[in-house]
């Protein structure tokens, strides 16, 4: 007999070889029909494996997030005998589980029509209602090569010759179909009632631009239609805030292939929110200390070479020169760090001066693989809000929380403060050349900000590997539209580069000691927070941040004169206005603007030239009525200055 200790902390005796499946009817016939795996021991099994000895045990649903993975990932495996039986030429890929659906890649000389996207569909639908039973089995690794190269499978091939010569390889067969996989899988197709196909696009087979194009078709699955419905729905709602579409749509930005990808192009609009971001960050951190430097966009790779960065970052790098040639090799700075650094050494510093903090307005360089480019959010030329405290260990403490206190200033100003989500970067001890210095210093640079962390109440998740090469980081992290998490501000304590670039203090003792570092970012990456906040507020941007604050409308020519002299006023109040002058019906001017985004439309006519006044609409209030203009003046200039959110104004409007 096997004692099993069920999630409720129950323990009950079965014979041993007791099925995952078996087990869950026994406690309910209800949930055996929605079990879509087995936990035993922490470890995600199939339904069909048998207990052999004494183990924890927990039925695992499509409400646990490893349920969901084994629910999609059988959906890849439909989706993929979908395609074979469809278009048996195609050499298969990998087809994974993701968060909120899965994908499979192909191998097929030209991409899936929408029209193919449906065929493939029905035909899922079809495989579902042949209720085949999803069977794993197993060979030694010499027969598993012969198994696929019989196949053709040639990803398949290289992928087993990856493995250990002793490795046992597992397969997982539903009906004419078979895959090489780990599983685990469903019992059966028939469990996959409510899926939908989105979308194909191009990717490179195993992630590299070295290798073939595949061709990745994505989709979703969900073990009730309504919310597959419901997903679908947030779906058409995510396309409509899409940075990439909003941000063209109102003339943010633009890219051109001419140029290159990764490298777009700010529009005046999408200039002035960047510009306005960035006097809002220099002068909130002016206000706590910081002094501001400006470095070279470029410098020899030896100043690369004493960072780190050669070594551990060379391939993230624009590098010009021949270091064969024994020329000059200069390359663009991918971080500002080393520069601030040699500003820090230009002369011997005392603890008197410490900390010090040094910000800059940085434009870096990484060469991203042209496959990772998305919009403002991955590119390849960026400007970020950098910064580097260099301060004692006793005022390390006092430094991050003051950072991460600057930090939430911005975010809450921006109104995204309960968007994010945080994100503790260890190292990888398993993988010690990706990084510099000693284990002993990673691990107590580790412990000293877990503590710092916790003190600060911060709710992070640990992730292991992300660190970055020369320490670990506290990451905050945002989703954009489509759910794909990108890390926006960085927080980093940094205990090895003092000792690579040599930097002191002279203690109060007289004895010379070695700074702690942290870097910073206050606002992270201009570009990508741009992407985000179009994301965040579809385009309508809060007042204080829009780049066009006020549109005058006159209702015809003969009040355009009234229009000019209220456009002049509120200039000289340092409001960002624009007039439509064009010979269209008001009806249409205002159609126009409301979608441009604009805060506030002021309508111009007879009663309004005659009363001093101007007939206001708002985002919040709607159609106001005719105000007079200094009494808008004054209200519209409170909010800029106060920098508040209109999503907030409307929040407290409707609860009114």
């Amino acid at each position: 007999m096997s004692k099993i200790t069920l999630k409720d902390g129950s323990v009950k005796e079965y014979p041993e070889g007791i099925s995952i499946i078996e087990l869950a009817k026994d406690v309910s016939e209800g949930l055996a029909r929605v079990a879509c795996a087995g936990s035993v021991d922490g470890r995600t099994v199939d339904l069909r494996y048998t207990i052999t000895e004494d183990a924890d045990v927990n039925i695992l649903t499509f409400d646990s997030e490893e349920g969901k993975k084994v629910f999609r990932h059988t959906s890849s495996h439909i989706l993929a005998q979908a395609v074979k039986r469809l278009f048996p030429e195609v050499k298969l890929g990998i087809g994974p589980a993701i968060e909120e659906g899965f994908y499979y890649d192909f191998d097929r000389e030209k991409s899936f029509t929408p029209e193919e996207l449906q065929q493939i569909e029905a035909e899922m639908k079809k495989i579902v209602k042949e209720d085949l039973p999803i069977e794993k089995f197993e060979m030694p690794r010499q027969e598993a090569l012969a198994f696929m190269q019989e196949k053709g499978e040639t990803y398949k091939v290289e992928l087993i010759e990856d493995l250990p010569d002793d490795a046992i390889i597992s397969f997982y067969k539903q009906g004419d179909f078979v895959d090489l996989c780990a599983g685990p899988h469903l019992l059966s197709t028939k469990h996959m009632k409510a899926f939908k196909l989105l979308s194909s696009a191009g990717a490179y087979w195993r992630g590299s631009e070295k290798n073939k194009m595949l061709i990745r078709i994505y989709g979703t699955s969900f073990n009730k239609k309504a919310d597959l419905d419901e997903h679908i729905t947030r779906l058409e709602e995510a396309k409509k805030r899409d940075h990439n579409k909003v941000g063209r749509e109102l003339e943010l930005f633009t890219t051109v292939d001419v140029i290159g990808q990764g490298l777009p192009l700010l529009m005046p609009k999408g200039a002035k929110i960047i510009q306005i971001l960035q006097r809002f960050v220099e002068d909130e951190e002016e206000r706590r200390g910081y002094l501001l430097t400006k470095t070279p966009l470029i410098a020899k790779n030896d100043l690369y070479k004493v960072s780190g960065h050669w070594d551990h970052y060379k391939d993230g790098m624009f590098v010009m020169g021949e270091e064969e040639k024994d020329e000059e090799v200069m390359a663009l700075r991918p971080m500002t760090c080393p520069f601030q650094f040699m500003i820090y050494t230009s002369k011997q510093r005392s603890y008197r001066e410490l900390p010090l903090r040094y910000a800059e307005t940085s434009t870096l360089f990484r060469n991203e693989s042209s496959g990772e480019m998305h919009g403002l959010i991955r590119v390849r030329q960026f400007t970020i809000s950098e910064g580097h405290i260099i301060c004692m260990q006793e005022q390390l403490e006092k430094e991050f929380a003051d950072a991460v206190d600057l930090i939430n200033y911005m975010m809450k100003t921006l109104g995204i403060e309960n968007d994010v989500s945080y994100r503790f970067s260890k190292w990888d001890p398993n993988n010690k050349e990706k990084y510099v210095g000693e284990p002993e210093a990673w691990e107590m640079t580790q412990i000293k900000m877990k503590n710092i962390l916790d003190n600060l109440n911060i709710p992070y998740k640990e992730a292991e590997g992300e660190a970055a090469f020369y320490g670990p980081k506290l990451d905050i992290q945002f989703k954009n539209v489509h759910g794909k998490e990108d890390t926006i501000i960085t927080v980093q304590v940094d205990f090895s580069l003092a000792d690579r670039f040599n930097m002191t203090y002279v203690d109060r003792d007289n004895e010379k000691k070695r700074p702690i570092i942290i870097h910073r970012t206050s606002i992270g990456c201009y570009e990508r927070t741009l992407a985000m906040l179009i994301e965040k507020y579809a385009g309508a941007f809060p007042t204080w941040l829009a780049p066009t604050q006020v549109k005058v409308l006159p209702i015809s020519e003969k009040y355009q004169d009234y229009a000019e002299q209220v456009v002049a006023q509120l200039r000289q109040g340092n409001i960002r206005v624009e007039a439509d002058y064009r010979a269209e019906k008001i009806g249409y001017k205002i159609r126009e603007a409301r979608m441009e985004r604009v805060p506030y439309l002021l309508v111009v006519g007879e009663k309004e030239q005659e009363d001093q006044k101007v007939a206001v609409r708002s985002r919040v209030k709607g159609d106001e009525g005719a105000i007079a203009l200094d009494e808008f003046m004054t209200r519209i200039q409170h909010e800029i200055k106060n920098r508040e959110n209109y999503l907030e104004l409307l929040d407290n409007q409707d609860n009114a």
